[in-house]
């Protein structure tokens, strides 16, 4: 194939091209400054509370069955980690409520920056 061939199957066809009129798209939320966080507060995230991580050669875990007890690397009494969409969010204590466990929060990560105004 040619190039003139590809020019004219591409529209070019040595006549010049003039860019894609995008007025009718709108300014939308990117013509803004700022997207309201009152849209974010709907949103559903992940959380997930880690215990305690180990690490086990495929023959320990393949001889793992019922009542077998895997030990963590992290102690007794130490806080446990809350990660919400996979970044660490607050520490805490686990706490039994009826017949449910829950998660008491005694530490929130404060590793992002909240701006000014939002609460």
């Amino acid at each position: 194939m040619k190039q003139s061939d590809i020019d004219a199957l591409a529209g070019g066809g040595g006549a010049s091209q003039r860019a894609p009129d995008l007025a009718e798209l709108g300014a939308g939320v990117a013509g803004t400054a700022e997207v309201p966080l009152a849209m974010l507060m709907d949103l559903t995230l992940p959380l997930s509370i880690e215990l305690g991580r180990t690490r086990m050669t495929v023959q320990d875990i393949l001889r793992l069955g019922r009542g077998s007890v895997v030990q963590l690397e992290r102690l007794a009494g130490e806080p446990i980690d809350l990660y919400v969409a996979d970044r660490r969010f607050a520490e805490g204590e686990v706490v039994v409520l009826g017949e449910h466990f829950g998660v008491r929060i005694t530490r929130i990560i404060s590793s992002v920056q909240v701006p000014e105004g939002v609460s």
